[in-house]
């Protein structure tokens, strides 16, 4: 797996752990889901400012919110992957799509939840990956399906609360 990382926030010291963090959730997730092609993401980390931006223009939620997901493709009705719409890198990697992760909200949320900022970064980079493997959670069942595979994969992972 190829993750681009992209920082446009200052708080926050984006070091080699967080990334290993967050390419380790990246991984966690698509093994769990046995998600069969090489992949490639991109991960902007920004602060709540940079995230309400984007949640105003892309949702039109004019607030911070913690994560975007941008997937670069869509399913058909089977769950397969529709391949006229489908990119792929130089190297034939699968293009999944973007994240974008307030590394500001992650801190308060870890705070107003009592578990660490690692904890919430996994949760959230996990969370992010289900959406661009095409899982929401618009209504209860998918609600229920989706925070499901959630809660395995950290438990997979030995991330607890």
């Amino acid at each position: 797996m190829k993750i681009s990382y992209l920082n446009q926030q200052d708080k926050y010291k984006v070091t080699f752990a967080l990334k290993r963090l967050i390419k380790r959730a990246a991984a966690a997730t698509l093994k769990y889901m046995d998600f069969p092609k090489k992949v490639e993401i991109s991960v902007m980390l920004t602060d709540n400012p940079g995230i309400q931006a984007l949640n105003a223009l892309h949702r039109n939620i004019d607030r911070p919110t913690d994560v975007l997901s941008f997937p670069m493709f869509e399913y058909d009705e089977n769950g397969d992957i529709i391949k006229d719409a489908a990119e792929f890198n130089w190297k034939g990697d699968l293009c999944l799509g973007d994240i974008v992760l307030s590394l500001e909200r992650a801190d308060e949320q870890a705070e107003e939840y009592g578990h660490s900022f690692v904890r919430e970064v996994t949760f959230l980079t996990v969370h992010s990956m289900l959406h661009l493997l095409g899982y929401d959670h618009m209504t209860d069942e998918d609600e229920k399906e989706m925070f499901g595979y959630q809660k395995a994969i950290l438990e997979e992972m030995g991330i607890s609360r």
